[in-house]
């Protein structure tokens, strides 16, 4: 816990000085109407959280257990995602740039599960979300505090399911960074994660997944519970743009938490709607653990059917909402 109690700590103080470092050299988001928030607001606050996790996943890496590749390999990784990200958040670049490097950053987490003795397969699987988490993430970071509870919760998940002893560890470094950061971003955003914040966060959700006990095909299905909500909106909302033919690589406004907040909701509403998901799904993961494969899989499908119809259904009310009378 003293450790934990000083990340938190460390985390405060890093985001108080990013702010500083922000501010002083212009890194501020405007408002606009591919946007949630209406006040000028600096980025590149989750700099603060690399700059507690990284140090922490080199020193696990060095301290000689079983799974020390998967903590060193990744911690390159989450130096690269990081790394391009505050570049980007200071000067952007091309989306294609940053996908090659979130590739390199994906297959070094796998090459660090298949050195540790994981099967290949499950190190595939790594390498997958790795891709997917990165990029998901930052799309989910658009308004107060949604991205940072989020990673908290699903930290939280990872011990409660089962993580070994260095893999809790991790997890409750970044859960005690993340609520370092928060104070910054919620209910009122004085500084947001920006793109090395987002993408560093949706990387070490999948080093702690990939730190789970040696996985049979099903029980992964639990671990990605707690991720349900993030991505059946990052999911349909991606699907949905490219079957309309748009860029759907810039931003936009058509998340499903995007479009409570043009409803009229307030960030911390809808970031609490959010958390009150995870923490069912997390409820629902620790109930089937240890349940029959069938009765895993059926509730993993019903959960996630259930996650899609409500997007759905909320998106068919949006849109008569929103279409001119």
């Amino acid at each position: 816990m003293a450790l934990c109690f000083t990340a938190f700590l460390a985390a405060f103080a890093l985001t108080a000085l990013a702010r500083r470092y922000a501010l002083a050299r212009q890194l501020v988001d405007a408002p606009g109407e591919r946007r949630s928030h209406t006040v000028a607001t600096p980025r590149g606050g989750g700099v603060a959280i690399v700059a507690v996790v990284l140090p922490a996943m080199i020193w696990l890496g060095f301290a000689g257990t079983g799974r020390s590749p998967v903590f060193l390999f990744g911690a390159g990784g989450l130096a690269l995602v990081a790394a391009i990200g505050w570049i980007d958040d200071h000067r952007p670049l091309s989306p294609w740039a940053r996908l090659v490097v979130h590739v390199l950053a994906a297959a070094l987490l796998a090459i660090g599960v298949a050195w540790a003795g994981q099967p290949l397969w499950w190190a595939i699987v790594v390498f997958v979300l790795s891709l997917g988490l990165v990029n998901v993430w930052n799309f989910m970071d658009g308004i107060n505090g949604l991205a940072s509870t989020q990673a908290i919760l699903v930290a939280l998940a990872c011990v409660t399911l089962g993580l070994p002893e260095g893999g809790a560890l991790l997890a409750w470094m970044i859960a005690a960074a993340c609520v370092g950061f928060l104070p910054f971003n919620f209910p009122k955003a004085r500084i947001f994660l920006g793109d090395v914040g987002s993408g560093a966060l949706g990387y070490l959700m999948v080093c702690l997944i990939a730190f789970a006990p040696a996985p049979d095909p099903v029980a992964p299905l639990l671990w990605l519970l707690p991720l349900s909500g993030f991505l059946i909106d990052a999911t349909l909302t991606l699907l949905s743009r490219i079957i309309r033919g748009e860029r759907w690589w810039t931003p936009h406004l058509q998340h499903m938490y995007q479009r409570c907040v043009q409803a009229g909701c307030s960030h911390a509403v809808v970031t609490g709607g959010y958390a009150a998901w995870a923490l069912s799904s997390i409820l629902l993961a620790i109930w089937l653990a240890g349940a029959p494969q069938p009765a895993i899989i059926g509730a993993f499908a019903t959960w996630y059917l259930l996650g899609v119809a409500i997007w759905l259904i909320f998106g068919i009310r949006h849109a008569r909402r929103m279409r001119p009378s």
